[in-house]
This record gives structure tokens, sequence and C-alpha cells, in this order.
């Protein structure tokens, strides 16, 4: 079902969610969500069993990687609770090569009517957001960088690359769909968060998809002009 268990003990689950799958269910979706496969895992094929799983946060439908599950109320409520001291790494591809190669990235977030995201001015309207980012490396017009939320807005990351003229690569809504590309490039890597019951602190790393490893080894090709057709 695209969900690739990571970690699990009596208060979580943590899976690498693959990219195209909806962490929880929209009514349109025919029950293919993360949500959907850890309660049939949790079941173990038994409808009438008492085990569940809580949505804690959500990666959008097209990000790959870390997604934390909570299997009670109390442990989810725990880790909402604490949730502004996580901490998530996320690695994506942008067209473009950004210019400081550091820096952090602060605008006011707001939805529109359409769901599409925003930056405005008015501070009132949008909500603070900040986004750090790190090249990590140059592959011919693109290159791959390190992302860390420092706050979670809905598509935070994704508008605020694009706001700068660095769309990520296959991000047909704030930047361009691109047929060497059949994903969004943007994946959860890195996940660290205090357990709800033991209070320690743990790291879940989301291996790298085979798709990122491609993109680096290899820049894209370039695209060529079409010809005209000849007046006879």
């Amino acid at each position: 079902m695209g969900c690739q268990i990571m970690h699990e003990d009596r208060d979580i689950i943590v899976v690498n969610k693959a990219a195209g799958l909806l962490t929880m269910g929209t009514g349109r979706d025919g029950g293919r969500t993360a949500h959907a496969a850890l309660m049939d895992y949790v079941k173990k094929g038994n409808y009438k069993s008492r085990e569940r799983v809580f949505i804690v946060h959500r990666l959008d439908r097209d990000t790959s990687g870390a997604l934390v599950f909570a299997r009670s109320e109390e442990a989810k409520e725990t880790l909402q609770a604490n949730w502004k001291s996580a901490e998530k790494t996320y690695l994506a591809f942008v067209e473009g090569h950004p210019d400081p190669e550091e820096d952090t990235i602060s605008s006011y977030l707001v939805e529109s009517e359409a769901r599409r995201v925003y930056s405005t001015r008015d501070t009132k309207a949008g909500r603070f957001s900040e986004t750090q980012y790190k090249v990590i490396k140059t592959v011919g017009k693109r290159a791959l960088l390190e992302v860390k939320l420092l706050t979670g807005r809905k598509n935070q990351i994704r508008v605020h690359l694009a706001d700068k003229g660095w769309p990520i690569v296959g991000d047909a809504k704030y930047g361009k769909k691109i047929r060497d590309n059949k994903r969004l490039a943007l994946h959860s890597h890195i996940l660290s968060i205090d357990h709800p019951w033991k209070g320690e602190r743990m790291t879940f790393t989301a291996p790298v998809p085979e798709t990122f490893h491609r993109m680096a080894a290899a820049p894209p090709p370039e695209d060529k002009p079409k010809k005209r057709p000849e007046r006879e």
C-alpha cells in the first residue's frame, strides 16, 4: 500500500510513505491512504479489533518520506502538544541554482478558496512561516537542497522555493510539470521527535528515493527547440 514500516512500538508507528499516497482520506480516494493501510495492518484482518492508529501530522500526497502515526489518543495528543520541538529535514531538487547557497526564507502564508497557498504581506490574513535551505549539490541547471521546516504550514516548502524562483522539480502546482520527472522531487528525509511515553529523543531516517539518486548522477536532458516545418 506504499508504506514501509521503519519503527513500531506500543505507542507509535513510523513509516516511509511513497509519493502519490495520501496521508488521510478525502472521501474520493477509495480508502487508498497511508492511514487506511496502517489501520488494516494493526487490525490484522479482524474488523472487530479495537486497535487503531491516529494521525499526528501529514505529508502532501506527492511528498515521500518519514511520517509518524500514534497508536492511542493519548500518544497522539502528547506528540501534537510537543510538535514544535520536532525537527523535520527534507531533500528537494529545484530548478535553478539558489543564491545565496544557504539562507532562511520567511513570509506570511495564506490559502485561497481554490486551495492554493501563497505569500502575503497582510500579517493578519497569513500565518508566519520560515524555511531554512542549504545547497548540497548542483546538477546541470538544477540543485539538490537540504531543507528544514522551522514552521509547519501546508505546502510551505513548495511555496517558499517557488517564490524565490526555484520551484521544486515536478511541481505542477507551483512550478511546472516536466516529462522526465513523474513525481514531485520532495522527500521527508529525517524526522526527530520526543517519544510520547518514554520522552527520549528518537530520530528516523527515510532512505533517499532511487529517483533522487538518478537525478543526482546526471543532469536532465536539454530541451530541444521544436523545428518549424519547411515551406514548400
